[in-house]
């Protein structure tokens, strides 16, 4: 299939450029990318949703140390005024481990270049760009890889959006599920609705249904019905941030799913790069939790669905332990959890 890139870097004279980027809070009522071009409208489009999912955060992070080397050429401290946009930028969301990976990739260069401010710039360019095309061949290979473990005919379950929106291109989690139905068209796809902000609903039920393959919604606490009525043969999402034992943060909600699946014997796979698995943590009692808006919870396109004065609290992520985690597919392989430190040698 032909991929477009749903984030790129394009290009412009006299080493000007713009990061283009699908903006996610509009599907799937509009179909509209806009242009980015300085660190401070970078760090609300992270912070916004405008660009999201872990793999695509990353791509916007490196894109934005480029906005923050073109804003600062002209600066007497060139190096320190990029690192320090470049660390606000990294601000924006604290969960998804992509965005600070990609962005430490970008002020390697910075520091350890002795090139004029101009071909730094240059240098950073070419290396975003190098990560954009990275990403779309490493979904491909998750895709490759999870396949294998999906059974004929089967029906997927998924949780928030893990496809080619939260990417470069083709999908993690639904990278597994292209792949799978291109091999098998019969197979059939569960989505999660996804609450707050109806990631599954909004954006996965349009990726999948646009490709063809049989998708039904469903609301969050809809998943063990259908499982314990032997409607779902496999549950695969995508993940944020993994620490290296498996524990595997994910959108709020994959936590249920997955105690869902393992009381119910269906098998849970996490589905996601090897960037996104942070080896400086041991468990996912390490990784921070982002506190959102309540006006998701408490608001619906822009209306409030309760009372004005109850209580809310509105974690954007939680933490699925390895034990309850079947595999965890990556580019290069399925691992169980507890191998997954592997990966590393």
């Amino acid at each position: 299939m032909k991929i477009e890139k749903t984030i790129e870097w394009i290009k412009q004279d006299n080493l000007k450029g713009v990061s283009r980027m699908i903006d996610q809070t509009l599907i799937p009522y509009e179909y509209k990318k806009v242009d980015i071009d300085t660190t401070e409208k970078m760090y609300n489009a992270i912070k916004t949703m405008i660009v999201r999912g872990a793999p695509a955060i990353g791509i916007a992070g490196a894109h934005g140390v480029i906005l923050a080397a073109l804003e600062s050429l002209n600066c007497s401290d060139f190096k320190s005024e990029v690192i320090s946009k470049a660390n606000y930028i990294n601000s924006s969301r604290p969960t998804a481990v992509n965005l600070s990976w990609a962005i430490k990739k970008q002020i390697e260069i910075v520091e350890n270049s002795n090139e004029t401010n101009e071909k730094i710039v240059e240098l950073l360019i070419e290396n975003a760009i190098k990560l954009e095309n990275e990403d779309i061949e490493i979904n491909k290979k998750i895709g490759e890889f999870g396949s294998a473990v999906i059974p004929k005919g089967a029906t997927i379950l998924t949780h928030c959006n893990a496809g080619a929106l939260a990417t470069v291109g083709y999908g993690t989690a639904l990278g597994v599920v292209r792949s799978a139905y291109e091999k098998d068209s019969t197979i059939k796809v569960f989505a999660d609705e996804t609450r707050p902000r109806q990631q599954g609903a909004r954006l996965t039920t349009y990726e999948l249904t646009r490709d063809g393959i049989d998708t039904t919604l469903i609301t969050d606490g809809m998943s063990a019905y259908f499982m314990k009525k032997g409607m779902i043969d496999v549950v695969v999402v995508g993940a944020d941030r993994i620490a290296l034992n498996g524990d595997s943060a994910n959108k709020i909600g994959t936590y249920m799913v997955a105690i869902a699946a393992k009381y119910h014997n269906v098998p849970f796979y996490i589905a996601a790069p090897k960037s996104t698995i942070d080896s400086s943590i041991k468990t996912g009692d390490e990784i921070v939790i982002e506190l959102r808006d309540k006006k998701e919870v408490t608001e619906i396109n822009g209306k409030s669905i309760c009372a004005n004065d109850v209580n809310v609290i509105n974690p954007g992520f939680d933490v699925t332990p390895s034990s309850l985690i079947t595999g965890i597919i990556t580019e290069y392989g399925i691992f169980k959890p507890e191998d997954l430190y592997k990966i590393f040698e």
